[in-house]
């Protein structure tokens, strides 16, 4: 399963957009753009998108890159733990 990327495009004052572009040339994520995410208080504050449902919010562009890929990893390992429970149920 491929993870989603989701970013707002009244964040893109922020310059989630270079990132958005960079992320969609992966073919191994499903990037995502909203009007609106429903996430003013984050999108009016920092740069931010969403993994897989999860806020990721970081301080600069170069930041959130670094904090979406290891949210993914993260995201990854968690449901490899999960599926190997179920298979050992």
């Amino acid at each position: 399963m491929k993870p989603i990327i989701e970013f707002c495009a009244s964040n893109m004052h922020h310059g989630t957009g270079s990132l958005m572009k960079k992320l969609e040339q992966n073919p191994d994520f499903d990037v995502i753009e909203y009007g609106c995410l429903g996430n003013c208080g984050e999108c009016y504050l920092a740069p931010f998108g969403l993994v897989d449902g999860e806020i990721i919010a970081a301080s600069t562009v170069e930041e959130l890159e670094s904090l979406i890929m290891e949210a993914i990893e993260r995201q990854q390992a968690e449901r490899e733990a999960l599926d190997r429970l179920i298979d050992d149920m």
